[in-house]
């Protein structure tokens, strides 16, 4: 906090909201009285009025702004828990009660939709994230493997919802820090081999069979 505002009001570092209001009612009662004195006395009462009340006031402001970063920051670790217990209907509600949204929400924001499949919008709210944020290596990392993902969808995939694109279902259940598994090359190749074959054996013994 300033340091110049708490010794106006005869604080030190680590005063509660309680404590600068306590100093601003008590000196603020003092110079009332004060300013009604003769000569010097009184316009330094009058003055000090004016330095108090903007010393409270200032002192006030940021620690309203200090708790409502605690409490943001408490609601950033809710809505990871939603996001671990699965909850994404609330951790969305959550998201949407914030005002001021800065980079961590937007991520959190982007791993909403990722569990929705919505991979573009996911896309975009990582790009913000990264904006504001630039040297946050969770956040680089993350847009890297979410674009893999996304490079990797086969092509004619089915269509997600709200328009995203669609991912088949041995991706479904991922999150974000895990890629997607590898199909093995050729997967599907010695069963349509084997089917070939056993139709042409088929087709071989009704030939020799008709030819007796």
């Amino acid at each position: 906090m300033n340091k110049k505002n708490l010794e106006i009001l005869g604080l030190s570092e680590g005063a509660t909201a309680q404590d600068v209001k306590n100093a601003y009612e008590t000196l603020r009662a003092k110079y009332l009285e004060e300013r009604f004195m003769d000569g010097e006395a009184g316009n330094n009462a009058a003055k000090m009025l004016t330095k108090i009340e903007t010393a409270y006031q200032e002192l006030s402001s940021e620690l309203n702004e200090n708790a409502a970063a605690e409490d943001g920051g408490a609601s950033f670790a809710r809505v990871e828990e939603l996001l671990k217990a699965n909850d994404i209907q609330e951790a969305q509600r959550v998201l949407d009660s914030f005002n001021e949204r800065n980079a961590q929400w937007h991520y959190l924001q982007s791993v909403v939709f990722y569990r929705k499949n919505w991979m573009n919008e996911s896309k975009k709210q990582l790009e913000i994230a990264i904006q504001l944020e630039p040297n946050n290596d969770k956040y680089r990392e993350t847009y890297r493997k979410l674009n893999d993902k996304i490079n990797y969808n086969p092509q004619g995939a089915p269509s997600g919802e709200n328009g995203q694109e669609g991912y088949q279902s041995r991706y479904e259940g991922q999150n974000m820090s895990t890629p997607p598994d590898q199909e093995q090359m050729g997967g599907g190749f010695c069963a349509d081999c084997i089917n070939s074959i056993c139709t042409c054996m088929c087709l071989n013994a009704l030939c020799n069979g008709c030819c007796r």
